[in-house]
């Protein structure tokens, strides 16, 4: 095997012009008709006895040649890319294509062909010390331990009936109801499928039903029937409904009102392994403070790699993004089947190329981002400490205990988490980084998309960060 030519090419390839000497070439043919002759058995000669030209004739010329020459080309590539140490990702790509190549195959002839694969990305990084960016602060707010425990009151409130007064924001109230369609210009009113309903227990809150109705039923007496006017929400589930007009007629039947707990000791004991109602507080204080930190923590990094991903050049092998669009497709699906959604019926054969296409911007996103940071681990000579990395390791085979783990993959994919956030952690400390009031970045970037689509340029450096839910602080200790 002699390689004739080394080139790169766009997207991280590199092509290798391999060339097979004729003796090569022959011999490893004639090895394969002397293995097949032992091999395949024949009726009417004993097995390891079929004259050649009867196991050529039965077999066919042409299926001895693919073989001959699959042997050929895998030995070749792969002594041809020890021979230049190099790294690939993925398979090769024959060039002619194979079935070609086995057309003009002749064994005992000089074999020559092009292998190009995948390698590893270079990645050239720019200034990134001189990187100034802003990220949302998320403060911690006392009103947060207040408003758990209240909600925590409210779940375990008595309900108590009603009878000498209208309903009012936070009753629970029993109903019947029907929806509507108002009527056409030249057509009758509609009942809505599926929006009606006899003795619906319904809590008088926001964001439990649908606004208006919820608006419409205070003010109710028990026994009273009324027509209230509804507006669908624009983003409504059901899209037949979304942003339209209806009439809903509702009777009440029962008003409840909520009688809630002490907000004492015993609601302490009861909520929590917490003895008194003192501990709990300091115990969501310091959650809620952490959480924020974390926040804020997550926010300064998520405008770090989005600023460090604007100033990379790369070419991406499409290797790494199907790798990484296959990753956020498990993890999609996931999730799904833990909401207990039938993936098989999810997953059909037009659905997931559409799925794969889509998954495309956020997977080369993902894959720039690691670069990156990578690359500045390396420039700032940041060194993964190896307590840490073993005690990383043995989490991770704890947490896939019962799984077979390739432990090589498995130290590599650890190594290079740890040193992503020793790279986070350098940038934290050494470029510029504003810390600006919860909701101003995304206020920002609403004011530039409204500024873009009246023809205006937006600020070139702006750094848009995407603002978390503030997710429900779990008690620990429930």
């Amino acid at each position: 095997m002699k390689i004739i030519a080394k080139s790169k090419r766009p997207a991280s390839q590199i092509a290798l012009e391999i060339e097979v000497p004729a003796e090569t070439s022959k011999q490893a043919y004639e090895q394969v008709v002397r293995d097949l002759s032992r091999r395949v058995k024949i009726p009417g000669f004993r097995q390891g006895k079929v004259p050649r030209q009867i196991l050529v004739q039965r077999l066919g010329s042409k299926n001895i040649k693919a073989e001959a020459l699959e042997k050929i080309v895998q030995e070749s590539v792969q002594s041809a890319i020890d021979q230049e140490s190099i790294e690939v990702l993925g398979n090769y790509k024959l060039e002619p294509a194979f079935e070609e190549l086995v057309g003009s195959y002749k064994p005992g002839d000089v074999l020559v062909f092009s292998a190009s694969m995948d390698i590893p990305p270079e990645v050239e990084l720019g200034d990134y010390k001189v990187l100034q960016v802003k990220a949302e602060e998320i403060k911690y707010d006392p009103k947060q331990v207040d408003e758990f425990l209240d909600r925590q009151r409210s779940r375990l409130a008595t309900l108590v009936p009603i009878e000498d007064r209208p309903a009012q924001k936070g009753d629970t109230v029993t109903v019947d109801y029907a929806g509507r369609l108002p009527a056409s210009e030249d057509g009758e009113e509609e009942a809505i499928s599926g929006a009606e309903a006899k003795d619906f227990q319904l809590e008088l809150e926001s964001g439990k039903f649908i606004e208006d109705l919820i608006s419409g039923i205070e003010g109710m007496n028990v026994g009273e029937t009324r027509e209230i006017p509804v507006k669908f929400p624009e983003d409504y589930a059901r899209e037949d409904l979304a942003d339209r007009a209806a009439i809903f007629n509702v009777t009440l039947h029962e008003i409840k009102e909520k009688e809630l707990p002490e907000l004492d000791d015993e609601l302490a004991e009861e909520i929590s392994d917490f003895e008194t109602l003192v501990e709990l507080r300091e115990h969501l204080e310091s959650q809620y403070k952490e959480k924020a930190e974390n926040q804020t923590k997550d926010n300064t990094e998520d405008a770090i790699t989005k600023a460090l991903v604007k100033i990379v050049e790369v070419e991406l092998p499409e290797t790494l993004i199907e790798r990484e669009v296959e990753a956020l497709l498990k993890q999609s699906l996931s999730e799904m089947e833990r909401y207990g959604l039938d993936i098989n019926q999810f997953l059909t054969a037009e659905r997931v190329p559409q799925l794969k296409e889509a998954a495309r911007p956020e997977a080369m996103e993902n894959i720039k981002s690691s670069l990156s940071l990578t690359e500045v681990a390396k420039q700032e000579n940041l060194e993964v400490d190896k307590e840490e990395l073993e005690k990383r390791v043995a989490e991770l085979v704890e947490q896939l205990k019962g799984n077979k783990l390739d432990m090589d993959r498995v130290r590599e994919f650890v190594t290079d988490d740890l040193r992503q956030e020793l790279a986070l952690d350098w940038l934290r400390e050494n470029i510029t980084v504003e810390l600006v009031p919860e909701g101003t970045l995304e206020e920002q970037e609403t004011e530039g998309n409204a500024e873009e689509e009246i023809g205006k340029d937006s600020e070139a450096d702006k750094i848009s960060v995407v603002e978390v839910e503030a997710e429900e602080v779990s008690d620990e200790s429930e």
